[in-house]
């Protein structure tokens, strides 16, 4: 395990290969599962002022899933997860030409319509944060639909905290990340 600060993180996201290969799995995880994608109490009210932008965005599906229970649910967990299709898809997800999905959040971020790229949930996927009173855990999420990143990250030599800096430095801070590194390879980022 690794401490910084007020977190610890798993030894897997320093030592596992990732990259996401969505050639292959078409982006599997916007639609199994059970539920839509965590989101924090904090982004609750992003996810209501950025609707109206991207439902344009949004399949039928979406839209109608959106316009009926609002664009989060208080799920059967007690937390807040994205509204899903039919409890399984979820509705921010859309398809691109090729069949592969994608962020519709993330589409209008993209098109420069809001400012807020796409719960960190997702984001950071597949490291998984648990919220204690004290401290974050961070851990990896092992899915057989991942299966495809794990061998395209090893082949590429990308360990899963490299893949993941962007959206690890959105949620800690450069300095935070800075430690991760330099816990993790023995000298500083350069």
């Amino acid at each position: 395990m690794i401490t910084i600060d007020n977190t610890i993180i798993s030894d897997d996201i320093a030592d596992k290969f990732f990259v996401c290969d969505l050639n292959k799995c078409k982006g599997a995880c916007c639609v199994e599962g059970d539920l839509g994608a965590p989101l924090s109490e904090d982004e609750l009210s992003i996810m209501e002022d950025i609707c109206d932008d991207v439902l344009p965005y949004l399949s039928p599906e979406g839209v109608e899933a959106i316009e009926a229970n609002g664009p989060f649910i208080h799920d059967h967990e007690g937390d807040f997860s994205t509204t899903t299709i039919k409890d399984r898809e979820c509705a921010f997800a859309i398809y691109n030409p090729q069949g592969i999905l994608k962020c519709g959040i993330e589409q209008a971020y993209l098109d420069g319509k809001i400012s807020f790229r796409k719960p960190i949930s997702c984001h950071l996927y597949p490291i998984r944060i648990t919220a204690y009173d004290q401290y974050d855990a961070l851990n990896y999420d092992r899915w057989d639909i991942c299966s495809p990143a794990c061998g395209h990250g090893k082949a590429l030599g990308v360990p899963l905290y490299q893949f993941l800096k962007e959206p690890l430095i959105r949620k800690y801070g450069k300095d935070w990340y800075s430690v991760l590194v330099e816990k993790i390879e023995g000298k500083e980022e350069l």
